[in-house]
């Protein structure tokens, strides 16, 4: 019960968000689930008697964010001058990620205990890769033009894949699909996974203009979204589309449950009643939200009126 009252109160958030906030507030909601998620991760690695750099890297997280939000705001403003100072911001952006590897190291510099300075080094900068870098490109991929569609679109295929795998896999689950990672995971799970991912994706996508004449005659979208006329593709590509973010869904939960199985473990925290922790909400989205970014950005043309 507390799972769906959990669920039904975070998805109006979470549509809201996508479809209505203005990019540089949508930066700053999937920073605040950044920082949140980080906090789990951090927690886990005492499980591996590794004690990261939590405040550095939370500063650098926030940092990121801060950079990704301002970009945003700016890139929404017409003023002369405006986009080149935007692209400043995302270039430094960059330099920040770049650094801090550097960073975490000069501190490692200063442990009394060297024997733990590069795994405290190491699990801060996976925190970069792992859940900075993956969320940081849903802000990314909202920037453009139909980029509210194409968050929703890897929400919606992530969603269904993981209510496909749970309903079906604890059912009807009886071959394990990695039992030394995840004993409840089944191939039975997985495959209906991929199926409701499919069908779900087949389905936004058919009605992917209809969705957005209701949603901008209702000011659901914002001025920038609105203004970019969307069609379906066709339904080979929409059917592709969400069948690799479904596999990358399904690899990032796998990477969580390998995390929380080192550490010894079952939950990543207990923020979430009936879901655990936030980690264990995104845990599928970490892998999807990049490799959809970058799938996003070769099959836009197809979601492109041709006048």
């Amino acid at each position: 019960m507390n799972r769906v009252a959990t669920a039904a109160l975070l998805i109006p958030i979470v549509l809201l968000a996508t479809l209505r906030a203005p990019n540089w507030l949508f930066a700053i909601v999937v920073g605040f689930v950044a920082l949140l998620a980080t906090d789990e991760y951090l927690g886990l690695a005492r499980g591996f008697g590794v004690f990261p750099f939590r405040r550095s890297t939370f500063v650098l997280v926030i940092l990121c964010f801060a950079l990704l939000s301002a970009a945003a705001y700016l890139m929404e403003r017409k003023s002369h001058g405006v986009p080149v100072l935007a692209s400043h911001l995302l270039v430094a952006f960059l330099v920040v990620l770049l650094g801090a590897t550097l960073i975490f190291l000069l501190q490692a510099m200063g442990r009394a205990d060297l024997s733990t300075a590069l795994p405290a080094a190491a699990f801060s900068v996976f925190a970069l890769g792992y859940i900075l870098l993956p969320l940081a490109s849903l802000v990314a991929l909202r920037l453009l033009a139909r980029g509210w569609f194409f968050v929703l679109f890897i929400f919606l295929t992530v969603w269904a894949g993981d209510i496909g795998a749970y309903y079906v896999g604890k059912n009807f689950g009886r071959t394990k699909l990695a039992p030394h990672i995840s004993p409840n995971k089944s191939w039975e799970g997985a495959v209906a996974s991929l199926i409701c991912s499919v069908l779900i994706a087949l389905l936004l996508n058919s009605r992917a203009t209809f969705i957005w004449s209701v949603l901008d005659d209702a000011h659901l979208l914002t001025l920038v979204a609105g203004a970019a006329v969307l069609v379906p593709a066709t339904a080979k590509i929409a059917a592709l589309l969400a069948a690799i973010i479904n596999i990358a869904a399904q690899l990032g939960d796998l990477a969580e449950s390998m995390l929380k199985r080192g550490a010894g473990v079952k939950d990543s925290g207990t923020l979430l009643p009936g879901h655990g922790g936030v980690l264990d909400r995104i845990d599928a989205l970490l892998f999807a939200a990049p490799v959809g970014m970058v799938l996003f950005v070769i099959t836009a043309r197809y979601f492109t009126p041709v006048f």
